[in-house]
């Protein structure tokens, strides 16, 4: 079982290792991860041995807070919510914050004075005055302490229980130089008692309490920085969760209600009108409309909706109304998993940031007792000056905090997780989104994956005397009773032509073959090349060509009228727009493209060697497309595999990271580690290249997270103070540890900067590119009214009666309008217009 909880009191990677620890003792749990970024843990264990209460108290024993957060549906309504804990965070340290400066500036203004040469009030001066000016900086740091307090509670009690944090070296750093400075404090009244001036004046410059302000001011002003910028990595779940419209209009008993959507059910109808956001998942039952879905799929254009077709919440209906029938709600619908997918891969943790665990794990216990030996070293070398070996070991406590470290890994884990699903990627775990940097092989299925899964006419090669209109008339009326999914591509031809159709009589389908009709009372025959030679049709003008077609992956249908061959109709799964593109953007990355398909060779043969894929593997069994994937692995590839179908889930599962379209099945999708929301394949280019992108900023953070405490540790230690008289203060170190954790956080917000690769516009099929016409062409129309024209046959012979004069170009019949357009070349005589159109049977009413 799986269970998510929030976790307080985490500041810092120590603390986040602390907590995975002590979780990982309890038995029966197999997984635990502690994210720090977002103050929560994901755990998986085993019901039977171990529950929430048990991992709460663990976590609690280890010195934190931990607890299960409420179900979506049973949190209050957003009205009575208060703000978010990240919001309340940022209010609670910005409050902090101000009380803080407003104290310490006095302070240091105080403390510095003297040094500094700034006017101060004859109270502060003299020795007669020490405790004074002594006594108003302790009060001053009160406030501070006071507002500061967490630190103190949090650091001591980590450190008692043996697991200290980054609060503890914080604690331990200011509390010494408090501590200091109140025996300062009893210095100088001894001194000042005792008629010792030399005392007092000695030790009233040894005071350390604006040091210990200094420190904690300078650390909340680092952690109030920090906090502004988590902020900002987590609005790509924010901007999600705002998507959700928080009512719906739901017909009950006929009558138009409007409830809050967590009162939705299945099967409830919605009414969504114009401008409307979509609050659950469900299908259309009346109304037609386009659809924005560009939040879920990051697809600009409006996609047109009907009935039947399934609409999914958050997306905003664009034009007209329409009635749908809910589905999914709560839960369940697409925008709620796409936020628990992104929590979740935000949350996990992948494993480049193990050696940030490990290392935080003894980095801070190893700097206290660096912190320890540097203080007597000092001690030791400057002949027991107590003011010297304070210094050196508070700044190392205060400069070592592994802030820096803790952040470097989550930040870029969330802002990566969130731009992909910005651009319709959802990526499942932050495991996958690293391993897919590593892959050098990529499985891509043929059929809805690199095709669009969807046959198509690809040729139309038709005899000399018909036309490629007449060919499809006859095609289309013909198939169209089929439900073959051949049949049902020439039927969309021709619709997508205009070209009307022609009831037909007797239809019969012979297995194996074709089908038989009668058009006009003339018998007519579609089918492959065995029914054709089977009823002697004559087929030598075509062997060739149509051999070709099959050569290409095509599959040509024959249809013939009276026993004579018509023409040949190639139907193909064609290739999506973008995968050339996608094929090409994989190998300029280095990665090897292996296609994998149940097809028969000639036409995956056809396709890859269109596509440019490296290797081709065809006629594999369902089964076994797995067993090509462990093949590879084998070979010690790290392989990536991009499927959409049941039969490709096992091979999903089996590869290194597994990339699902989202138009695929669900089964597909759970098994994917990746689901690419617009099943567009340039989309898996694209999460390779974010991966990368976000892989090479965590290593850039841990380089600078591990190169910060190694060159600042000896720094504050005083290991150049021999050679180059250099040595951090505390003041100094609390501000470039707090510098550190922000210049991580900002370096991870580079990612948003990531871009998609732009996509080319794709034309759509059967747009005929433009004609260019020379300068000093002379070209012009003539449209002639023509009565007579019944049927797809007809439109054909009037256009090649006008075609076939001298000085006609081109020429275009329309059968609804009744009328024909020529564009001519020269002028051609009206007369011989209607000429050429009365000998082939019809009537010419008007030419204009």
């Amino acid at each position: 079982m799986k269970q998510k909880f929030d976790v307080t009191g985490m500041t810092c990677s120590a603390c986040s290792a602390h907590v995975d620890k002590a979780v990982r003792k309890l038995d029966g749990v197999t997984e635990v991860n502690v994210n720090l970024l977002s103050n929560s843990m994901t755990v998986e264990y085993d019901p039977g041995k171990t529950s929430p209460q048990a991992i709460e108290e663990a976590v609690a024993a280890a010195g934190y807070g931990a607890s299960c957060p409420l179900p979506a549906g049973k949190q209050a309504p957003a009205a009575q919510q208060g703000p978010s804990p990240m919001e309340a965070e940022l209010k609670h340290m910005k409050r902090r914050l101000i009380v803080s400066f407003v104290f310490l500036i006095p302070l240091f203004y105080i403390a510095m004075g003297h040094m500094m040469g700034w006017p101060l009030p004859g109270v502060f001066h003299g020795t007669e005055n020490a405790m004074v000016f002594a006594l108003v900086q302790f009060l001053l740091l009160l406030p501070i302490l006071y507002v500061n307090d967490k630190y103190y509670k949090v650091g001591f009690k980590t450190l008692f229980k043996g697991a200290p944090n980054m609060d503890s070296l914080i604690a331990m750093g200011s509390a010494a130089a408090l501590i200091y400075g109140v025996a300062a404090l009893f210095a100088i009244g001894w001194g000042l008692g005792h008629g010792d001036t030399a005392l007092a004046d000695k030790w009233s410059m040894d005071l350390y309490f604006e040091s210990a302000g200094m420190i904690l001011t300078l650390i909340t002003l680092g952690k109030y920085l920090e906090t502004r910028s988590k902020g900002k990595t987590s609005e790509a779940i924010t901007r999600l969760m705002d998507l959700a419209p928080k009512t719906a209009s739901v017909l009950r008993d006929g009558v138009e209600t409007e409830v809050p959507v967590e009162e939705v059910v299945v099967g409830d109808l919605i009414v969504v009108r114009p401008g409307g956001r979509i609050p659950v998942d469900g299908v259309i039952t009346d109304g037609f409309s386009a659809v924005d879905e560009s939040a879920l799929t990051g697809e600009s254009l409006p996609v047109d909706k009907s009935p039947g077709d399934k609409v999914a919440a958050a997306s905003i209906n664009k034009s007209g109304s329409f009635t749908f029938k809910a589905l999914r709600v709560g839960e369940d619908t697409t925008l709620a998993q796409m936020i628990r997918l992104v929590d979740e891969a935000s949350s996990s943790k992948a494993p480049i940031a193990k050696l940030a665990d490990k290392v935080a794990g003894v980095f801070v216990p190893a700097v206290i007792t660096i912190a320890l030996v540097t203080a007597v070293i000092w001690l030791i070398a400057t002949g027991g000056s107590i003011t010297s070996a304070l210094t050196a070991g508070v700044a190392v406590l205060v400069i070592s905090c592994p802030c820096a470290l803790g952040l470097a890994t989550p930040v870029a884990i969330m802002v990566g997780t969130g731009k992909g699903a910005e651009n319709g990627i959802l990526i499942k775990s932050a495991e996958a989104l690293e391993t897919l940097h590593t892959i050098d092989t990529v499985v891509l299925d043929k059929t809805g994956t690199l095709t669009s899964g969807k046959p198509v006419v690809t040729d139309c090669l038709t005899a000399d005397d018909v036309t490629e209109e007449e060919l499809l008339c006859v095609a289309a009326s013909l198939e169209q009773p089929s439900e073959h999914p051949l049949a049902q591509a020439i039927v969309a031809e021709a619709g997508d032509r205009n070209i009307p159709l022609v009831a037909v009589e007797g239809f019969q389908a012979v297995h194996g073959r074709g089908v038989t009709a009668l058009l006009h009372g003339a018998p007519v025959l579609a089918g492959n090349r065995a029914m054709m030679e089977e009823a002697g049709v004559d087929l030598s003008g075509f062997e060739a060509s149509a051999g070709a077609l099959a050569e290409q992956g095509k599959t040509p249908l024959y249809f013939a009228e009276n026993g004579k061959l018509l023409g040949v109709v190639a139907v193909a799964d064609t290739a999506k727009p973008t995968s050339a593109a996608a094929v090409a953007g994989f190998k300029a990355l280095g990665i090897r493209v292996v296609m994998l398909t149940g097809d028969n060779r000639r036409t995956a043969q056809a396709v890859g060697q269109a596509l440019g894929v490296d290797e081709i593997v065809a006629e594999v069994l369902p089964q076994d497309k797995e067993k090509t994937v462990s093949a590879l692995q084998a070979q010690g590839r790290k392989v990536a595999m991009v499927g959409d179908g049941i039969n490709d889930a096992p091979a999903l599962a089996r590869a290194d990271v597994g990339l699902a379209i989202g138009a695929g099945t669900d089964v597909a999708i759970e098994s994917a580690d990746i689901v690419l929301m617009k099943s567009d394949l340039m989309d898996a280019v694209d999460a390779v290249r974010l991966s990368k992108a976000t892989i090479r900023n965590i290593k850039e953070n841990l380089f600078w997270a591990f190169f910060y405490n190694i060159i600042c540790i000896p720094l504050a230690a005083g290991a150049f103070y021999p050679l180059f008289h250099l040595q951090l203060s505390p003041m100094f170190a609390a501000a470039a540890m707090s510098l550190s954790s922000v210049c991580v956080v900002t370096n991870a917000l580079r990612l948003k900067f990531f871009r998609p690769t732009p996509r080319d516009t794709a034309v759509p099929q059967h747009t005929q590119p433009k004609e260019t016409i020379e300068k000093g062409t002379i070209t012009m129309e003539k449209k002639l009214g023509i009565e007579g024209m019944m049927c797809a046959h007809c439109k054909a012979h009037v256009e090649k009666a006008l075609s076939a004069l001298d000085g006609v170009t081109s020429a275009v019949a329309d059968v609804e309008n009744k009328c024909a357009v020529v564009t001519l070349s020269h002028d051609v005589a009206d007369e011989a217009l209607k000429k050429a159109v009365e000998e082939a049977g019809y009537q010419v009413t008007s030419v204009s």
